[in-house]
């Protein structure tokens, strides 16, 4: 029994062999698994992840567009309330300027009818005086005739032209006055 034992104990299994590692097995798998790594990693992992960073910078860019889109919204926002505070100031001007137009022109006819009507007040005035006299001019004739007529029934006489004249200037005269 003992040259078992010392056979045993000549051949004690290493630290792997009483886990069974096979070295020619192990390392043809960490060489097989390494050319799998290298594999995977040149031709799935980085264009993979090249296409996660393709993404990630269409995402930031998007991001940025909207950003750019959301300040020119706001920018034409407040250009159109400008725009619309600026029309209605036009407009607010327009109808003012409307407003003092109409204000002239009813000035305007207005002082027109009273011109109208001042004027028709001269001419009305003009043709009363110019009726007045020549009512006047008649009834100093009439009055000097009829005071001709008068004095010569009164007087029992025939007037000569000269007196009957003179008498009708008189008459005219004390009519004037």
């Amino acid at each position: 029994m003992i040259p078992i034992i010392l056979a045993t104990e000549t051949h004690a299994p290493s630290f792997f062999e009483q886990f069974g590692v096979d070295w020619p097995h192990f390392i043809a798998q960490l060489l097989t698994m390494l050319v799998v790594l290298w594999v995977l990693n040149r031709y799935a992992y980085k264009p993979l992840l090249d296409l996660l960073e393709e993404r990630r910078r269409r995402i930031a860019e998007s991001m940025a567009q909207a950003e750019q889109v959301k300040q020119e919204l706001a920018k034409a926002q407040e250009a159109r309330e400008k725009i619309i505070a600026d029309a209605g100031k036009q407009a607010q001007q327009l109808i003012d300027e409307a407003r003092a137009a109409a204000q002239r022109q009813g000035d305007q006819q207005l002082q027109q009818a009273i011109a109208q009507a001042e004027a028709l007040i001269a001419k009305a005035r003009e043709a009363t005086d110019l009726d007045r006299q020549r009512m006047m001019t008649e009834l100093k004739r009439e009055v000097g005739r009829l005071v001709v007529e008068t004095t010569a029934k009164v007087t029992g006489k025939v007037l000569t032209p000269d007196d009957q004249r003179r008498l009708a200037e008189e008459t005219s005269k004390q009519l004037a006055a």
